[in-house]
């Protein structure tokens, strides 16, 4: 903390242990957006998040920041009123911890994508169908996931995993600079020279712990063709592809992305393997034959080289709509989990994992590989600890009974360790500080006392 943090930080310790009550009417006079009070037109509509199991909490108040001022006219009314404060990017905290019953700072206003000299720079509440969209008029993309409606600030903040990191690294690994207003309502421009502390920070500590970061710059890579592929096989083949995935995907070269998805739907059961590779069908189709060669022939089989932005919107599930239908994709119920795999399973727990999956109900268990670009990267060199993992594994149940979501976890828990990912967050899970951190846990914990030593900003499962 250098002498200009620490009187900041200073100012801000003594909180008030009173506050007048709220002046929402003053709050909204100094907004250039919107902000809107139960009873307003549009309040139902505003409170809600991507996961129907929320719709119950009802903020005091949804402010819709145009601007890095609006936030920190947000912020110096949560100090004067003691209302809690929520940050939203996208909406898709597992937890439901993007809403709460105070004041919910919605930043997707801030949506704006902007490219020049090989830099893109998005404000954070931009969806990522419209990044890939935007971006790829350029020619050129970022690292990022698969869900269309995810907001770029939550993903960035904490890691960022998606269908190209595996060749380019995760979407905080190509993150240059990143604008954040802190708790004091500071606009601080954080790179690896300025507020170096901050910028490591929101490169994997998680959203809603160090401030509100309103826009990002990022490093961009050519937007080439893909070429994508999804393999099927009859479930009596669940562990013999998985025990062959394990092994193949996350050691496959760096073009090669793939996730193995277990499901149990009403269609029945299902093994299936989908994947980018940025390179031609031709030598995918040798990177393949290993694979099929082990496992045996799938039952079906697609390969098509396609545009990067058909490639994305392919992944993220809505390939026969247009980016405006991809940007208004329904709302989902589900319950979720995860492991961060930092060893192949033995053969028990291959059959344990698909045994789980073959259980009654609506669910499924998605293990998306690591490695490559995302492994070169030293565990401490960003905030975002997994590293050395070989693949994430997220546990997903369709509806909001958490039954089969915790049992699984639990009877995984004794092969994958208590590794997780904190995009994944659960709020069930008790040692999340060191399995959302790791080693890192400690130096968050500092920048948090630089930037925040109020605890304006608080969650459960808040940096502390």
């Amino acid at each position: 903390m250098d002498r200009r943090d620490f009187l900041h930080a200073a100012a801000l310790a003594p909180l008030a242990l009173s506050a007048p009550p709220p002046d929402w009417a003053r709050l909204r006079g100094r907004l250039a957006g919107t902000l809107v009070l139960p009873g307003d037109a549009g309040y139902d509509s505003a409170r809600r998040l991507y996961n129907p199991a929320y719709d119950r909490i009802r903020p005091g108040g949804v402010a819709y920041c145009a601007n890095a001022a609006d936030v920190s006219a947000c912020l110096a009314f949560a100090r004067a009123s003691g209302v809690a404060v929520t940050t939203r990017s996208g909406g898709h905290s597992y937890a439901g911890w993007s809403t709460g019953t105070g004041l919910v700072i919605d930043v997707s206003r801030m949506s704006s994508v902007a490219y020049a000299g090989g830099r893109a720079t998005i404000g954070s509440g931009a969806k990522l169908i419209d990044v890939y969209d935007r971006l790829s008029r350029h020619g050129v993309s970022i690292p990022a996931g698969s869900c269309p409606t995810v907001g770029i600030g939550g993903l960035t903040l904490g890691g960022g995993i998606g269908v190209v990191s595996r060749k380019y690294g995760l979407t905080c690994d190509t993150l240059e600079s990143v604008r954040v207003v802190t708790a004091d309502g500071r606009l601080l421009t954080c790179d690896a020279r300025h507020h170096a502390g901050l910028y490591w920070a929101c490169r994997g500590g998680g959203g809603g712990n160090f401030g509100v970061a309103v826009s990002f710059t990022f490093r961009t890579h050519e937007a080439r063709d893909l070429t994508v592929f999804f393999l099927h096989w009859p479930w009596s083949k669940a562990q013999a592809v998985l025990s062959a995935w394990q092994s193949w995907g996350p050691s496959a070269p760096d073009a090669l992305w793939s996730s193995l998805h277990l499901a149990r739907s009403a269609g029945g059961l299902d093994v299936q393997i989908v994947g980018t590779y940025a390179g031609p069908r031709s030598a995918l189709d040798r990177l393949l034959a290993p694979l099929v060669a082990k496992v045996g022939r799938p039952s079906s089989r697609s390969v098509r080289t396609v545009p990067y932005l058909d490639a994305m919107r392919i992944m993220a599930g809505c390939s026969s709509m247009s980016v405006a239908e991809c940007r208004r994709m329904p709302r989902e119920t589900f319950s979720a989990k995860s492991h961060m795999a930092y060893r192949k399973l033995p053969s028990d727990g291959v059959r344990a994992l698909v045994n789980g999956v073959a259980r009654g109900g609506r669910h499924a268990v998605l293990l998306d590989a690591m490695g490559g670009a995302i492994g070169r990267v030293g565990p401490a060199a960003t905030a975002f600890p997994h590293r050395a993992a070989i693949y994430s594994v997220q546990y997903y149940a369709e509806g909001t009974d958490r039954g089969w979501v915790r049992g699984l976890h639990g009877d995984m828990s004794r092969y994958f360790g208590d590794h997780a990912y904190v995009n994944y967050i659960d709020p069930e899970l008790g040692n999340w500080r060191s399995a959302y951190y790791g080693p890192n846990a400690t130096r968050l914990a500092e920048v948090k006392a630089t930037y925040d030593p109020g605890r304006l900003f608080k969650m459960p499962h808040g940096v502390v």
